[in-house]
């Protein structure tokens, strides 16, 4: 496929193929040779590993302007799900945290040839740059967030005291928000999640 794209755009001196793992591959490197400020990535995601790609994209913190992508039309649901619903996920708030997520379209799997199981949707990350600027510790924050959805069943109060903080303190810093020590992780939204991290 490399060698037919190289041949089929040769004439172009506006396009460079490159053969590469994106899960490996320097992206502001890309950005900086080019001399270009910003980038836009457009792909049709291997379903698969949707959420390291994406994962990657955000976390590098690069002059990334939006990411537009095809995806499993279900993962398509988790990523633009609202923070704090039951169709949210531990990725909902990461990709919350740096972007604002809409569905674009969506593509029914008879759009393709061989049909396959599923359907698909396209979808759009426009990245923000220090989206949440009041994040004592981003690491803290998505450590807490990952142990309040590994045990989607357990209390945040519960889950929480995996992170090696007594019951107690945790129990003290939900009462001081105002939040329900008995509520589940799933429930809150970015917002409360970044309040507790900074408080514990």
């Amino acid at each position: 496929m490399i060698e037919i794209l190289k041949d089929r755009f040769s004439l172009f001196d506006n396009v460079e193929i490159i053969n590469e793992d994106i899960l490996k591959i320097d992206i502001n490197s890309l950005i900086e040779k080019n001399n270009e400020k910003t980038a836009k990535i457009v792909a049709n995601l291997p379903y698969y590993i949707t959420t390291p790609i994406i994962m990657k994209l955000l976390e590098e913190k690069g002059n990334l302007a939006s990411i537009t992508v095809m995806v499993q039309k279900e993962v398509a649901d988790r990523l633009c799900a609202k923070t704090g619903t039951r169709e949210a996920g531990a990725i909902t708030y990461a990709v919350e945290y740096y972007s604002n997520a809409k569905k674009i379209v969506k593509v029914p799997n008879n759009s393709f040839i061989p049909m396959p199981n599923v359907e698909s949707a396209v979808i759009q990350l426009e990245v923000i740059k220090n989206k949440f600027d009041n994040v004592k510790n981003q690491e803290k924050l998505f450590n807490i967030i990952k142990y309040a959805f590994m045990q989607r069943r357990k209390t945040l109060t519960n889950a929480l005291q995996n992170l090696g903080e007594s019951k107690e303190k945790i129990q003290n810093i939900l009462s001081e928000l105002k939040i329900d020590e008995k509520i589940r992780g799933e429930a809150l939204t970015l917002e409360e999640f970044i309040k507790i991290s900074n408080l514990l």
